[in-house]
């Protein structure tokens, strides 16, 4: 599953036990999270209650290989937002993490446009004037971010957290190497840049 979200463009934190899920949680602004609740230390319901207790709206998918329907009851109402029967379709668990973040983004698809730039976020497409442009796996993942968040500044640290996760070593200048390729393929002016605040796609 980790191997199949980074593939489409997700970074992706995996964490092994429910303890590591709640300090992470602290630390970092996920935008879904996906809860087994086999977990060998904590019952994942609880993971999933100390998060809504705690008032974090993240959306939560269940993944489990529990398909009663009491249990999916109990998860449904303990704050979880999807639910999920193990062994699952990756292409569909991919579905379900975008129209998440659709609904969180308060978006009806995945096409996201600013300017002259489409963005698909399910198809992995870019077209700039109506004619396609090759992006790089990172240059996507930044472009999608920034779209996503068209008319606010984003970070170059929420940048980089959309590149890499926790096990990965964050190259210095990645961020500006990717978004200096992104001027030229797309436009000089697409981005703007504002020192101590990041960088922002202008709707």
């Amino acid at each position: 599953m980790r191997a199949a979200l980074e593939d489409a463009g997700h970074a992706v934190d995996w964490a092994r036990t429910g303890e590591e899920a709640l300090l992470a949680c602290r630390s970092e602004a996920y935008g879904v999270i996906l809860l087994d609740l086999g977990l060998p230390d904590i019952a994942g319901l609880e993971v999933l209650r100390e998060l809504r207790d705690k008032n974090r709206l993240v959306p939560v998918i269940v993944i489990t290989a529990q398909d009663r329907i009491t249990q999916r009851v109990a998860g449904l109402d303990a704050g979880a937002d999807d639910y999920l029967v193990k062994p699952l379709d990756i292409d569909e668990l991919a579905a379900r993490v975008r129209a998440q973040l659709r609904r969180r983004d308060g978006r009806g698809s995945d096409l996201l446009v600013a300017r002259d730039v489409a963005l698909d976020l399910g198809g992995r497409t870019v077209r700039l004037r109506d004619q396609p442009v090759a992006l790089t796996a990172k240059e996507f993942r930044i472009a999608a971010l920034l779209m996503r968040r068209a008319g606010r500044f984003v970070s170059k640290a929420e940048l980089e957290a959309a590149l890499y996760d926790q096990d990965q070593y964050i190259e210095s200048n990645t961020v500006e190497v990717a978004i200096s390729a992104l001027r030229r393929k797309l436009d000089k002016d697409f981005i703007v840049t504002a020192r101590g605040l990041g960088y922002m796609v202008a709707k």
